[in-house]
């Protein structure tokens, strides 16, 4: 801390101190009461603090997730809050969240999710180049055994992993051309097949 920062400190301080100060000789005939209010001021301050902090655990509470309906061969996606769809797939008995990206043409993972899966991203060879809006990135194609997505099952499905930074494994037409219908309803992707 400066010396600038601790004359500001010390001024704030004063300030502080003289108004609590008048505040308590003015009330001083209620000064049960105001420390009542004062204490119930704090609380509420914590709670405030306590309400931010557990926000995400809460919010992934009660969005909505992707739901399945068997009946009519549908599932049900509804847009997450960034107005992206997202999709979590079984790959080879792991669950895998992809962003559906209907601009991408294939379904590409990235180094992490390979790893869950039982890909081992770092023993792969990048010879392949994709063009993303990004740039080029290296990627590497691999087989996927198992693709799973509710009850319908998708055996030996070709997909790649993609060899620089990405933060979320991309669900491209390669794996969305499987489906029969794909249609934006009512602010959900349905799949139909």
């Amino acid at each position: 801390m400066n010396g600038d920062q601790f004359a500001e400190m010390a001024y704030l301080a004063i300030l502080g101190g003289a108004v609590l100060i008048w505040y308590i000789t003015r009330h001083r005939l209620s000064l049960g009461k105001v420390a009542q209010q004062a204490l119930a001021w704090v609380l509420i301050f914590v709670a405030v603090i306590a309400a931010v902090g557990v926000w995400d655990d809460i919010r992934a509470t009660i969005t909505p997730q992707q739901s399945v309906h068997t009946d009519n061969n549908l599932i049900i996606v509804p847009r997450a809050r960034d107005g992206h769809y997202y999709l979590t797939l079984m790959i080879n008995n792991q669950p895998v969240q992809f962003l559906v990206d209907t601009g991408a043409s294939q379904m590409v993972l990235n180094k992490a999710d390979a790893n869950k899966v039982g890909l081992n991203a770092d023993d792969m060879i990048f010879s392949s180049v994709a063009y993303t809006a990004n740039g080029t990135v290296a990627t590497a194609p691999v087989r996927l055994s198992s693709v799973e997505l509710g009850p319908y099952k998708d055996d030996r499905v070709s997909a790649w992993v993609n060899g620089g930074e990405l933060d979320q494994s991309l669900l491209g037409m390669s794996y969305l051309q499987r489906w029969s219908s794909i249609e934006i309803r009512d602010g959900s992707l349905v799949l139909t097949r």
